[in-house]
């Protein structure tokens, strides 16, 4: 079977960091890892606590994994200290990590910083390019770009421009600005761009998605498929959980990651 190893914060309410990767890892095949860099107090309403690991304890979550269960792709979360970032970059390097994804968790989609210039100047210097691919979505690939994105052209530009720049494969992620019907994102790979396309699905409950879009991209990496066919594939299998129409809690609330989770196990009490 299979392995991948997520590193990122943990959400109380299961809808996205640690939780989320896993139960994408799982229902995408492989066997989930964790190392938990940050615990959150969460909900579908917002954060009301969060609490970093020390440098230390995160770099032994990552050496324990690696010694016993080596990962065969890595998923990498937000991540908002430097020095958790200095971490993860030195113990993917010392374990010659390969298929790593980077989620490069900087703005939030209503354009909120969610990380410090400092942490974002070392998310550049050392962990980007240790990535094979990381997948911005708009506001964070106007940072990496330097580039303002409103038109197809635009992201197309600010996908070579990351690439060229990180030495890495990038997913524009097109969902939150471009297109009132279209969730399309951009591949650039390889000098050549790959978009993605699939219809806007009209639902509320999206908590999540850019946790899950990179653990699926990591678990197809894992089991063997190519970086275009693996973005396709989580692509497909983000649309199919959102079509799912989970409606839970009283904000934005999650996808339902189990969607196709079928068998004895999964069934409830006949009649309940």
């Amino acid at each position: 079977m299979k392995t991948a190893l997520t590193i990122a914060g943990s959400d109380s309410s299961g809808g996205a960091g640690i939780q989320a990767d896993i139960k994408t890892m799982t229902l995408n095949g492989v066997f989930a890892m964790s190392a938990i860099t940050a615990l959150t107090a969460q909900n579908t309403m917002g954060v009301t606590a969060i609490m970093d690991v020390t440098p230390e304890f995160l770099a032994a979550q990552i050496d324990a994994v690696f010694a016993d269960i080596r990962p065969d792709a890595v998923k990498i979360g937000m991540v908002s200290s430097p020095a958790l970032v200095f971490t993860i970059a030195d113990r993917l390097r010392r374990h010659e990590a390969r298929n790593v994804v980077l989620d490069p968790v900087m703005v939030a989609t209503s354009g909120a910083r969610l990380i410090d210039d400092a942490a974002v100047a070392v998310l550049e210097e050392r962990l980007i390019p240790l990535a094979d691919v990381i997948t911005p979505n708009i506001p964070e690939a106007e940072v990496l770009s330097g580039l303002r994105i409103k038109t197809a052209a635009d992201l197309l530009a600010a996908a070579e421009g990351i690439a060229t720049r990180f030495g890495c494969a990038v997913l524009c992620k097109g969902g939150h600005g471009l297109s009132d019907t279209d969730a399309d994102d951009l591949l650039w790979s390889c000098g050549s761009a790959h978009w993605l396309r699939a219809r806007r699905i009209d639902n509320p409950n999206t908590h999540g998605t850019g946790c899950t879009l990179s653990s699926a991209i990591a678990s197809n990496l894992a089991k063997g498929f190519d970086l275009t066919q693996a973005t396709r594939r989580a692509k497909s299998y983000v649309t199919d959980a959102l079509l799912a129409m989970l409606d839970l809690g009283q904000g934005s609330g999650p996808m339902n990651h189990a969607f196709a989770l079928t068998g004895g196990y999964a069934e409830g009490p006949v009649g309940g």
